[in-house]
């Protein structure tokens, strides 16, 4: 693939490593199904295994393409410097100025690198992205294909869509990232839905409600003792090994929610809420200690900065996002509510970053009337369940199908909507979706009351 398809010499030429999984049937139909990785800068190769349990290849071949700069493509634009700053901000305060100084050094550090090595970081965008998916169509001589794509591969599958509607069948969208209103505002509005959704959930078990009450206010009251009294701790990570420094302060609390069960399930929220506010830290410090050890270069971060430095930051302030989580979470305290989640120093980091605003070309609604399945989970922090039917405004073929009690990236984690896929491909205009009626959220995690006991 061309490095950069409008630059007048093009620049270099990437590789991009693909994979074919052949259907599971003997006799699969003949559209295959193509996925589209999240982040961005996640690895999709890395996901086969999940998407296989999932049964995405039943009746379909699977392809799968490492994106653009990510693991398995080359170059690579992984950033050991922020892995690094990641595994030591663990013991840091989230949201201190001095960590955001951190963070900074270290991007500047892996923009420094990848653009001596001559990597044009501007081409490593949505475009670009999605122009790859439609030159592998071509070149492995697919008529017809369906794609699949979750968090920024739903961004992606729309705008591929949008640039590249030859060759669709179908779209199937997971956890949804509309391209329209992509934006670090915009992460605050999913935060407090996803983060509501488990409360509300919470308060409809008669045990839960019981055991937990108010739990938006008990969540409010500990984000602003932590932000005032950070707590630090040691304790070994969740998959064990020598324990580590851990600081807990308001920013690193609301992460962790956010982060929509990799590092807390949901069904241990209210639990862990509890706890802590009885002086009992150590589930939360603990699920905290689990970005104490990535894996150094797996996770393309340069793509992150790209895609977000260029479509998602620009037009906006680090005001606009704190006015968004004003809105979101009034009573917080505005040294949390300043950055916004998943991405704190975002701001500071684009100004090194240095790409340019690509918004005009980006920030654009898929009208299409190719048949579409919109997957979201009620829990989902990260790009909350409402966004998934306002995508489907401009899809009049679609059909949005929410999971109760799922968070982000819901098709692993939920049989129904594995079926719900499967009928999806089989006959795209009219799937099957009886078996969300009877879901309801798993029930949550009860622990003894330390005041009773």
């Amino acid at each position: 693939m061309p490095e950069s398809r409008t630059a007048r010499h093009g620049g270099r030429t990437l590789r991009l490593a693909v994979a074919v999984v052949p259907a599971a049937s003997a006799s699969p139909a003949g559209d295959p199904v193509v996925f589209m990785e999240g982040g961005p800068g996640g690895d999709a190769i890395g996901s086969i295994p999940f998407l296989i349990a999932s049964g995405v290849n039943r009746d379909r071949d699977l392809i799968v393409m490492a994106q653009r700069g990510t693991l398995h493509s080359q170059p690579s634009l992984a950033c050991p410097e922020i892995d690094r700053f990641s595994a030591k901000a663990v013991g840091l305060r989230y949201d201190a100025p001095s960590t955001g100084r951190l963070l900074v050094r270290a991007a500047k550090e892996c923009r420094d690198r990848l653009t001596a090595e001559g990597i044009r970081l501007s081409a490593y965008n949505t475009t670009e992205n999605a122009a790859d998916f439609a030159d592998l169509r071509r070149a492995l001589g697919i008529g017809r294909w369906n794609v699949y794509g979750y968090s920024y591969g739903t961004d992606l599958a729309l705008t591929y869509l949008r640039r590249h509607p030859q060759g669709v069948r179908s779209v199937a969208i997971d956890s949804v990232a509309p391209p329209q209103i992509v934006s670090l505002p915009w992460t605050w509005d999913s935060a407090r839905e996803g983060i509501g959704a488990i409360f509300a959930a919470c308060e409809a078990q008669p045990r839960c409600r019981s055991r937990y009450p108010d739990l938006p206010r008990t969540l409010t009251q500990q984000v602003r003792r932590l932000e005032a009294h950070p707590l630090t701790l040691r304790v070994p990570p969740p998959g064990g090994g020598a324990p580590v420094k851990v600081v807990l302060d308001g920013g690193a609390l609301v992460n962790l929610l956010v982060a929509d069960g990799s590092a807390l399930p949901a069904v241990d929220v209210p639990a862990a809420l509890d706890e802590l506010a009885h002086g009992r830290p150590e589930r939360l410090a603990q699920a905290r200690a689990g970005a104490a050890t990535p894996v150094v270069g797996e996770f393309a971060h340069g793509l992150t900065n790209s895609v977000a430095c260029a479509e998602w930051a620009p037009g906006f302030t680090e005001s606009d996002v704190l006015r968004a989580g004003r809105r979101a979470f009034p009573g917080w305290p505005d040294t949390v509510l300043v950055h916004a989640p998943q991405l704190p120093f975002q701001y500071d980091v684009c100004r090194v970053w240095d790409v340019p605003d690509r918004t005009p070309i980006q920030r654009v609604a898929t009208t299409s009337g190719v048949p579409a399945l919109i997957l979201s989970g009620t829990f989902d922090a990260k790009t909350g369940a409402s966004w998934g039917p306002y995508a489907g405004r401009t899809l009049p073929r679609s059909t949005a199908v929410r999971i109760p009690g799922i968070g982000h990236w819901v098709v692993p984690q939920s049989p129904c909507a594995q079926q719900v896929l499967t009928s999806f491909l089989a006959r795209p205009a009219a799937p099957d979706t009886g078996c969300v009626a009877g879901l309801a959220p798993r029930p949550f995690t009860i622990t003894p009351d330390p005041e009773t006991a």
